[in-house]
């Protein structure tokens, strides 16, 4: 693709590795695992030999399917690296670092951050025994998320000096949330961090873990506050930018990764800090929260994207454009945080019965979300992939 490359593209992989994780939440809550805070190899393994036989096929579909989305996640990966390398050495790639849409790479570092979630969630279902090592290896996690992270302040940071320094940000040219990619990009890296603060026995592992997902998380708070300012401000003046559409969505993955870092570091505070189990009322309250407030941003962002005719352009018409996987992560997003929500926020608090019908009336609205999800991203790679491969012709290139 060369010059008609979009960073963007990296959000495909972002979205199939979101998918990947979306089906291990169905091991995650509903496979016991009494010994570990999460389902592992061990766990999974007697129910698909010991299990009733819709039990054991059950558990065999979301590891099929952990495997498939895992494995396009990675091909996407690749195929991104060597074309944004290629990329790289054209002049389209310095007039994008000249211009507002240089947020688009930090779905770079989005990405990778995504792709350490995706492993460790591999590890722990196809190695056996692994996790009686996962305390040696998140210290690992930690560094890996440290790398992460300095990459995408290092982008960040280079950005945002060029518009402090040089007057180059384009107040009219904003009438959209693309710039919220940053926020996205913190919060999966505190999310990230996150994970061995809350499930690190160590007490230096899980307080470096902590204070690096608080702030990331605070970085992100203040982003989002300042660019979906900014962003409205331009949006009243000029109405939402068609091509930057998806992006009136992304505020539904970013509450959904805050959701689960407030989860896991209340969780670390309480284990490893004061020796008690969290509340569950607090799962109830904050994911609860969150999860209406995700409702009224899709809502209103599907209103939006109808109004202006998204879907029919980018989605079911004959134009291309590489924003279009911005429409897979709130799904994914909105599947997961309902799963913490339903489990964490109304099984432990004794709100619905685990297996009840209404456990099952709650799980669908999420479950119906995520195959939806699913279809989306199938069209969208026929538009836009020749199995991993992305003809110029196929681009109609944009730049947000």
């Amino acid at each position: 693709m060369k010059s008609n490359y979009n960073p963007l593209y990296f959000l495909a992989a972002l979205g199939n590795g979101g998918l990947a994780v979306s089906f291990f939440m169905y091991l995650m809550f509903m496979v016991p695992h009494p010994n570990t805070p999460m389902a592992t190899f061990n766990d999974i393994y007697p129910y698909i030999t010991g299990g009733s036989p819709f039990v054991s096929i059950s558990i065999v579909v979301a590891l099929l399917a952990i495997i498939y989305f895992a494995v396009k996640h990675f091909e996407k990966i690749i195929w991104n690296v060597k074309e944004f390398n290629k990329f790289k050495k054209t002049e389209a790639y310095q007039a994008l670092r000249s211009s507002n849409g240089e947020v688009s790479l930090m779905a770079i570092p989005l990405t990778f951050a995504m792709m350490i979630n995706v492993l460790f969630i591999l590890g722990a279902v196809f190695i056996p025994g692994l996790w009686n090592y996962v305390q040696l290896l998140l210290p690992f996690a930690l560094l890996g998320f440290m790398v992460v992270g300095y990459y995408a302040l290092n982008l960040f940071v280079r950005m945002m000096t060029r518009f402090m320094t040089t007057s180059s940000f384009k107040e009219e040219a904003n009438n959209h949330f693309s710039q919220l990619l940053s926020a996205f990009a913190f919060t999966m890296v505190a999310v990230g961090f996150a994970a061995p603060g809350a499930m690190s026995h160590n007490i230096i592992v899980s307080s470096v873990g902590i204070l690096f997902a608080i702030l990331f998380t605070l970085v992100s708070l203040v982003l989002i506050t300042v660019w979906i300012a900014l962003g409205l401000q331009s949006i009243f003046k000029s109405g939402f930018a068609l091509e930057a559409g998806p992006s009136i969505w992304m505020l539904i993955p970013i509450l959904t990764l805050i959701g689960i870092t407030g989860v896991r570091v209340t969780s670390g505070l309480a284990h490893n800090f004061l020796g008690i189990d969290p509340n569950p009322l607090i799962s109830f309250v904050g994911l609860g929260a969150i999860i209406t407030a995700q409702i009224v941003v899709g809502i209103l962002g599907y209103s939006v994207l109808t109004k202006i005719s998204y879907f029919n352009t980018f989605t079911r018409g004959s134009q291309n454009s590489a924003g279009s996987y911005g429409l897979i992560c709130p799904g994914v997003a909105f599947s997961v945080l309902g799963m913490f929500f339903i489990h964490w926020g109304l099984v432990q608090n004794g709100v619905v019965d685990k297996f009840s019908i209404a456990y099952f009336i709650f799980l669908a609205p999420f479950t119906i979300v995520q195959f939806k999800t699913i279809q989306v991203l199938s069209k969208l790679n026929k538009k836009h992939f020749n199995s991993t491969t992305v003809t110029a012709k196929q681009v109609q290139e944009r730049t947000i």
